[in-house]
């Protein structure tokens, strides 16, 4: 094992806490290959795109995070094809030999084959989107202090948010907190105007993953908030200003914001039996992929159906991502030290949401209790604290999140505007 060359594809939660794990083992050397030069924290994306935080809040350059690590190297570029019998793999950017392969690319948004909605909604995965989202959201609040066209104005009026899981959850209740406090002061336009916030759902509840004492005071807490919850509503599509649903319901919108699926990325070259549903990469107890010799995936691009907690995969969190990353590394390391690999198994401390402010939800495992309201909130930010990179980030987030709480919120109505090359670089 000694001088192997490990290539780790993605710097997100599973990629950058593999790399940092092995930055001590000398014997390794270890290439992270990502198409941004940055490692971004995606929980907190939805406050970059509502104005709540600055980009550089939640992300930090790769190259200084590997600043005076000898072993770590990162290489900018998106993997094209993988060669397994030649130990290679095709780049954007060129070609990358290795000894160990691993794929940690994350997810991306799933619009489930339907054309429109991907053309014409807006997701948020990515630090391009959700400064896409933020200057839409600000320039449609432009547009309406002048427009004087009522059947516009009142597309305008209304916010639709597809997906009722954490994502879809955050980003209401955070408009529904800034139309109650900012909204006006900043746009007068709006103060004899009612801003129409909706969260869309197929399931038959908010949250599904959690608890019911979860769901039952998220869904509470949004509807105290202002939001129109619609549930068991599948939408169709999106065309003409308007959201349909399988039921034949409709709603005019010129905003459609897309949180209702997530799907892994396939790679060429990679054997199709390796894959499951969702593009899902089949991996053992110790994360290598199955059918191949020495490619592994961590994080939301695996499932990994070995560990006895979790028959059917472990759920696609950033705390499964940054558990798996840690024990591939160990596992790396036991191979130079010959010692027994660990097969994985997944420490479920629980699964929280924020609604809004001092509203919360946290389904803890140890022990297991369900926290809502200040409390839960509280803890929200406090785990997010701490699991953000680097103490500038860390630092500069609670600044922000202080200043907001001590202002009754705040609002950063800047549009970023962006060369195409500079879009092309970061999506």
């Amino acid at each position: 094992m000694k001088n192997k060359h490990i290539v780790i594809i993605g710097g997100g939660f599973a990629g950058i806490n593999m790399a940092k794990e092995l930055a001590h083992k000398k014997e390794l050397q270890v290439t992270l290959v990502d198409r941004n030069n940055y490692n971004f924290f995606p929980p907190l994306l939805y406050q970059v795109a509502t104005g709540m935080l600055d980009i550089s809040s939640i992300s930090i350059p790769f190259r200084t995070l590997f600043n005076g690590k000898k072993n770590l190297n990162f290489r900018i570029g998106e993997l094209e094809e993988v060669i397994p019998n030649e130990n290679k793999i095709k780049l954007s950017t060129g070609e990358l030999d290795y000894d160990y392969l691993v794929i940690a690319t994350g997810t991306k948004s799933n619009f489930f084959g339907m054309e429109n909605i991907e053309k014409n909604s807006l997701p948020m995965k990515t630090v391009n989107q959700a400064i896409k989202l933020r200057n839409y959201l600000i320039m449609e609040a432009e547009k309406y202090s002048f427009c004087t066209d009522e059947d516009e104005k009142r597309k305008m009026r209304n916010i639709v948010i597809s997906g009722a899981g954490p994502s879809g959850v955050e980003i209401a209740g955070m408009i529904a907190e800034m139309r109650k406090r900012k909204l006006i002061d900043i746009y007068p336009a709006f103060t004899n105007e009612k801003l129409n916030i909706y969260l869309v759902d197929g399931a038959p509840t908010v949250l599904p993953p959690m608890r019911k004492k979860s769901q039952e005071y998220t869904l509470k807490s949004l509807k105290d908030l202002g939001v129109i919850v619609k549930l068991n509503k599948m939408v169709s599509d999106y065309k003409d200003d308007k959201v349909f649903f399988k039921d034949g319901e409709t709603i005019e919108t010129k905003t459609l914001i897309w949180t209702a699926g997530v799907t892994a990325i396939k790679f060429k070259g990679i054997p199709e039996e390796s894959y499951e549903k969702g593009n899902r990469l089949s991996v053992d107890a110790f994360n290598k992929v199955n059918h191949t010799e020495n490619i592994y995936a961590i994080g939301d691009a695996c499932i990994q159906k070995t560990d006895k907690n979790f028959p059917e995969g472990h759920p696609q969190l950033g705390a499964v991502a940054q558990q798996q990353g840690e024990s591939l590394a160990e596992n790396f390391e036991a191979m130079v030290e010959n010692k027994k690999r660990k097969p994985f198994k997944y420490n479920d401390k629980g699964t929280m949401a924020i609604i809004g402010d001092q509203k919360a939800v946290a389904d803890m495992t140890f022990p297991k209790m369900t926290l809502t309201g200040w409390f839960a909130w509280f803890s929200w930010l406090f785990v997010h604290l701490f699991l953000l990179v680097g103490y500038r980030n860390k630092f500069r987030t609670f600044w922000n999140w202080f200043n907001a709480y001590l202002g009754k919120g705040q609002s950063q109505g800047i549009m970023v505007r962006q060369t195409d090359t500079e879009k092309s670089a970061i999506e």
